[in-house]
């Protein structure tokens, strides 16, 4: 396995690749990998003849300067994970690899037909100019033939989704896939998350009761109101000394935007724990 710190050797190694004539997958992760991000690259090992993967705390995706300090880094420790799970080629550039000064300091500018104005874009200005910038640049540099991405970020999935579709009518990442991949959890169920490493014992076990009232509620969803289920998850977390709800939200799969229905509803929720920010969603 390769750690690949330039652009310039990157453009080399998928020059490479591509006269090889061989399939690349892609798994963008902010490193702090832990078993979700595992069973991404295991996907794209399995199913293309190279695995690259990005280690990347993209600084442009961050409104919080706190957040980002905070957000755990530990490349030696990735790179082990990655090298046993049969990845060939780790990303790990510095941010002033990846950007210019000016793109550095300036909003990376996008429609995104208002998708943007919800949820994580709602309470997070700028968060995912940030992410379609350095999701694009990678698209750009590595040129795979598929990317892997998983569903607990379901809002950033749906904008990735929207970046592609988009890129087809300009041809700008070729005939690239987007491959969604299911949320893992733990035995308790709690969603796995580079941030449960900022969680207490005590709050990650707190942290469990988010998806048992998410998979209550697809009881509650037989009989009850969009609206009902929708306050009765907010009360039921609320109620739970240590948590706080940010928002939940029950919106169409597809479209994101509100449904008075559970035809195609999925459960987007984001819960503090202590000073911890948790996000997870459910299908209905």
């Amino acid at each position: 396995m390769q750690i690949i710190e330039t652009k310039e050797e990157l453009r080399r190694q998928v020059a490479a690749c591509k006269r090889q004539g061989k399939t690349i997958g892609l798994v963008p992760t902010m490193g702090a990998l832990h078993q979700g991000h595992a069973s991404l690259v295991r996907r794209s090992v399995s199913e293309n003849d190279v695995c690259f993967v990005s280690v990347f705390v993209n600084p442009t995706q961050f409104n919080n300067k706190e957040d980002l300090a905070k957000y755990p880094r530990n490349l030696s420790r990735d790179a082990k994970l990655l090298e046993s799970l049969g990845c060939q080629f780790v990303l790990a550039p510095t941010p002033e690899e990846m950007y210019s000064a000016e793109e550095m300091n300036t909003t990376f500018e996008y429609d995104f037909e208002g998708l943007d104005k919800i949820m994580e874009g709602k309470m997070r200005p700028g968060h995912f100019n940030g992410v379609v910038q350095v999701v694009s640049r990678l698209f750009y540099l590595v040129q795979p033939t598929r990317a892997y991405f998983g569903e607990k970020d379901y809002q950033q999935l749906a904008i990735i989704h929207q970046m592609v579709e988009r890129s087809k009518l300009k041809d700008t990442f070729g005939d690239l896939q987007i491959i969604d991949c299911p949320i893992v959890r733990q035995a308790d169920g709690l969603a796995l998350s580079s941030r449960n490493e900022r969680l207490s014992s005590i709050e990650k076990k707190t942290a469990t009761n988010i998806y048992k009232v998410l998979s209550e509620s697809v009881k509650s969803a037989k009989s009850a109101t969009v609206e009902q289920v929708q306050r009765q998850v907010i009360d039921a977390i609320n109620a739970i000394d240590g948590l706080e709800v940010e928002y939940f939200e029950i919106v169409d799969q597809t479209t994101l935007l509100p449904t008075k229905d559970f035809s195609h509803a999925i459960g987007c929720i984001t819960v503090y724990c202590g000073p911890v920010r948790l996000i997870d969603n459910i299908k209905y």
